[in-house]
C-alpha cells in the first residue's frame, strides 16, 4: 500500500491534532496545549511554553485554529537573539519530523498500515480522545509499537517473551568461579559534579585547597550529564561513593563468616571516576582519595582508582610501547587507544573501560582473576535476605556453574553464556521480599509523552519474564535450563575475562544512556561463526537498590539531565542499530521488547514530540518549581537534542558508522597487544617482563590506602 505525499502530510497532521487537541477539550495526550499558547504574555518564563506549545500547534497542520497564530509566532520569536536558538530548533523540527515520517511510510515496512488503521480509528472515534484507551493503543502501535498489546495480554505476552529467552544447556562450566576474592575482580564508576549552588566552599567539608580551583570550575559550561553524581563537598553519610564501598566491605566481612572467603582475603575493587565538568578532571583523585582516606570502615577492600591521567598513563607506558613493537604496521595506535581507554566523556566511555580493564589485570597484575563484577555504589548485597530467601549469599551465586555455561537458545543457534546478570529489588520493597519488580506495570489514563512512547510497559514486562524467572518454579530449571537476560542494569553484572578476550565487547563511546544495555549489542552477532555472547539470568543474585535513601538531592539536581538522556538515548539506539545491521529487524527480534524500544524508525519525531509534551505537561500544573522544569527542560533539551542530531546525522549518517568502526579496530588492537603480551611473559621476553614491571608501578601509584587498609 503507498500514499501520496499529500496524503501523508495531511494523515501526520491529523494525528499530532489528535495528540494535541483543538477546542474545549484536550487531545489524546490529556494536557491543555491550546490553552498554554498566550502569545500575548512574552515574560521570560512565558516565552519557552509558548514557543513549545506553538511548535506542537504547528505540527497540527493548518486545519487547526491556531495553526496560522503559531507559525507567525514561531516566525516573530526566531528573529528575536534572546530567543533565536531556541525557536529555530523547534521551527526546524517541524521539516525534520515531517520528512522522516515520509521515509517511515514510503520505507516498504508496515508503516503505512499502521497510519491507515490510526486515521480509520480517529475518524471513527467517538468518546473524549483524552480517555480513550482504544485510540491509545493504536497511538502505540504507530510510534511505539513494543508497548502495544501488552497491558491487556500480561501474563500471555510474559510467557512468550520468557520462552524466547530460554536457553537449554548443552555443557556446564567446569571451572567456575570457586573462590571470589581470588577470581573475581570487582568494578564500579564514581561520577562526579560541582557543589550545590549556593554553598560556601569553606563549609563542604573539602580541603581548603580545592576551593581556588571549584571557583573556577563552577563557571564552566557542564560537558557530561549523570543520573545522580556525588556532589562535592556532600556530607559522608550521603556520599555513594562511601556508602558503596562500605557496603561491599560489610559483604565481604558476611562471607567471611559464612566461610566462603579466607579471614585474610580481600577483594580487588577497580574504581574510575567520570567528571560532569572538564576543570574537575585536575581535582578529582585528590579530592575521592581525601573522602577515602578519612573512611576508617572499609577492611578487606584493595582500591584502585583511576581518573583519566591513569588511563593516559596506561596507555603511553604499557600499550603504546607495545603496539609499537609487535604491530608496526598500525601507525596510529596512540590516537586510536586514546579514544576508547579512558574514564571521561559519555557513559559508554567507562563502562567499557571497567570491563577491559581487568583483562589487563589478569596479564600484567593477577593471572588468578578470571571474571569481573560490576556494581553500582547506590546497590548493596542485602546479605541476610539472600540467605533467607534464596539460601545463598551473594558470592555463593556468583559460583554459579552457568556462568561459562553453552546452551542452544529458542531459535537453535548456539550460545556461550560468559556473561551473568542479577537484578535489583527497591529498598522499600526489599523488606517483603527480594522478588518484588522494581519496575511495574502503568495504568491508564496515560498523559503527555506516554501518549506516545511508555517506555515503564515493555520495561515492566522484560523485569517480570526476565529479572524475576525463578527457577525450578516450571519448566525452567535452571540447571538444564536458563534464561537468558538482553535487560541488564548497570550494575548487578559481570563478564568472565575468557569472553572479554575472546568476543571483544564494548559500549561506544558516543552511547550516554543505557550503556548497559548497549555493551551486548556490539557482539550480538559473532564474529568467526561462534556461539553467540550472552548473558545467564542468576535468579537468586539480588542488589538492592538504596539511591533514594540518601542521595535524594543528587537525584532532584540531575532529574532534567536525566529525562533529556532519555531522549538523546532514541537518536543514538536506532542509528547504532542501523549501523550493526542494515537488517534492523533482524537485531530488534533479539533486543524486543525493552531495550528495541529504543530503535525505532521515527527516533527524531520520539526525541521532538516526547521532550515536547513532558515539557507541556511541566507547564500544565501552574506551579512554580513545575514552570521551572519546564523552562529548564526547554532550555537544556533543545540544546543537547541539536548537538545529538547534528553528531548522528555528521558525514551523511555514516559518521557514527566510521566512529563504531574505529572503536572496534581500537579494541581489537588493545585484546591482541594483550595476547602478544602474555604469550611473551610465558617466554620470559625482557621487552615484556619490562612492561610488566610498568605495568605493576602504574597498578600501584592507583592504590587508594583508605582507613581499613
Amino acid at each position: 500500500m503507498t500514499l501520496s505525499q499529500d496524503k501523508i502530510e495531511k494523515s501526520y497532521h491529523d494525528i499530532i491534532s489528535c495528540l494535541v487537541g483543538d477546542g474545549p477539550e484536550n487531545g489524546a495526550c490529556g494536557i491543555d496545549i491550546v490553552g498554554q499558547f498566550q502569545p500575548e504574555d512574552n515574560s521570560r518564563v512565558a516565552v519557552p511554553r509558548n514557543v513549545n506549545a506553538a511548535f506542537l500547534i504547528s505540527l497540527s497542520g493548518d486545519g487547526h485554529s491556531r495553526y496560522t497564530a503559531a507559525v507567525e509566532y514561531l516566525e516573530e520569536m526566531e528573529n528575536d537573539p534572546l530567543w533565536t536558538n531556541l525557536v529555530t530548533f523547534y521551527r526546524e523540527g517541524i521539516h525534520l519530523l515531517l520528512n522522516e515520517f515520509w521515509d517511515f511510510c514510503s520505507s516498504g515496512n508496515n508503516g503505512v498500515e499502521r497510519v491507515e488503521a490510526l486515521i480509520t480509528k480517529l475518524s471513527q472515534q467517538k468518546e473524549s480522545l483524552s480517555s480513550s484507551q482504544t485510540i491509545q493503543e493504536d497511538i502505540w502501535k504507530l510510534f511505539h509499537p513494543e508497548a502495544s498489546d501488552i497491558l491487556n495480554n500480561k501474563e500471555h505476552q510474559e510467557d512468550i517473551l520468557r520462552g524466547n529467552r530460554k536457553i537449554e544447556i548443552t555443557n556446564l562450566n567446569h571451572k567456575p568461579v570457586k573462590n571470589v576474592p581470588r577470581e573475581v575482580v570487582f568494578t564500579s564508576n564514581a561520577l562526579i559534579t560541582i557543589p550545590p549552588a549556593g554553598k560556601k566552599y569553606k563549609d563542604l567539608g573539602i580541603k581548603p585547597d580545592l576551593w581556588n580551583a571549584l571557583e573556577e570550575v563552577v563557571q564552566e559550561d557542564q560537558a557530561f550529564w549523570y543520573d545522580h553524581p556525588v556532589q562535592m563537598g556532600v556530607e559522608p553519610d550521603r556520599n555513594e561513593i562511601l556508602y558503596g564501598l562500605h557496603h561491599l566491605s560489610e559483604s565481604l566481612l558476611y562471607e567471611k563468616k559464612l566461610k566462603n572467603a579466607g579471614e585474610k582475603d580481600e577483594l580487588t575493587v577497580i574504581l574510575s571516576a567520570s567528571v560532569t565538568h572538564e576543570g574537575l578532571q585536575g581535582i578529582v583523585k585528590e579530592y575521592i582519595e581525601s573522602e577515602l582516606e578519612r573512611s576508617h570502615d572499609l577492611p578487606g577492600l584493595k582500591v584502585y582508582l583511576f581518573t583519566e591521567a591513569e588511563t593516559a598513563a596506561l596507555i603511553h607506558e604499557v600499550l603504546v610501547p607495545a603496539a609499537n613493537k609487535y604491530f608496526s604496521d598500525i601507525k596510529d595506535s596512540a590516537s586510536l587507544l586514546r579514544e576508547v581507554v579512558g574514564v571521561n566523556g559519555k557513559y559508554g566511555r567507562h563502562y567499557s573501560f571497567l570491563k577491559a580493564v581487568t583483562a589487563f589485570w589478569q596479564v600484567f597484575v593477577d593471572p588468578d582473576k578470571k571474571a569481573t563484577f560490576k556494581i553500582d555504589l547506590d546497590q548493596v548485597f542485602p546479605q541476610e535476605k539472600l540467605l533467607e530467601e534464596t539460601g545463598k549469599s551473594a558470592f555463593q551465586h556468583m559460583m554459579s556453574p552457568l556462568w561459562g555455561a553453552e546452551g542452544i537458545d529458542s531459535h537453535g543457534n548456539p550460545v556461550y553464556l560468559g556473561m551473568m546478570a542479577g537484578a535489583l529489588v527497591n529498598e522499600e520493597d526489599a523488606g517483603t521480599s527480594l522478588f518484588t519488580p522494581d519496575v511495574t506495570y502503568p495504568s491508564p489514563p496515560f498523559r503527555g509523552e506516554d501518549t506516545i512512547f511508555c517506555s515503564k510497559i515493555p520495561q515492566a514486562l522484560s523485569t517480570l519474564s526476565e529479572m524475576m524467572t525463578r527457577y525450578g518454579n516450571g519448566d525452567i530449571d535452571g540447571s538444564n535450563s536458563c534464561i537468558s537476560r538482553i535487560h541488564v542494569t548497570g550494575g548487578t553484572n559481570g563478564i568472565l575475562i575468557d569472553a572479554l578476550r575472546r568476543y571483544r565487547p564494548f559500549t561506544p563511546v558516543f552511547i550516554g544512556r543505557a550503556e548497559d544495555q548497549a555493551y551486548l549489542l556490539s557482539a550480538l552477532f559473532p564474529r568467526d561463526k561462534e556461539p553467540a555472547l550472552r548473558y545467564f539470568h542468576n535468579d537468586g543474585l539480588f542488589m538492592r537498590h538504596d539511591k533514594h535513601a540518601f542521595a535524594a538531592e543528587a537525584i532532584k539536581a540531575a532529574e532534567i539531565g536525566k529525562i533529556v538522556g532519555d531522549y538523546e538515548r532514541i537518536l543514538f539506539f536506532s542509528n547504532y542499530a542501523r549501523i550493526l545491521s542494515p537488517e534492523v529487524d533482524e537485531i530488534k527480534s533479539v533486543i524486543d521488547p525493552f531495550t528495541g524500544s529504543f530503535v525505532s524508525p521515527l527516533s527524531h519525531n520520539l526525541a521532538y514530540l516526547r521532550l515536547a509534551l513532558k515539557a507541556a505537561d511541566f507547564f500544565s500544573t501552574k506551579e512554580e518549581e513545575s514552570e521551572y522544569k519546564g523552562f529548564a527542560l526547554v532550555e537544556t533539551g533543545t540544546r543537547r537534542l541539536r548537538a545529538s542530531i547534528q553528531e548522528v546525522s555528521m558525514g551523511d549518517g555514516n559518521g557514527l558508522k566510521e566512529r563504531y568502526r574505529r572503536e572496534q579496530k581500537a579494541w581489537d588492537l588493545y585484546y591482541d597487544i594483550l595476547d602478544k603480551i602474555e604469550s611473551a611473559l610465558k617466554e620470559e621476553d625482557q621487552f615484556a617482563l619490562e612492561l610488566r614491571e610498568k605495568a605493576e608501578k602504574l597498578v600501584l601509584s592507583a592504590r587508594v590506602i583508605t582507613g581499613g587498609s
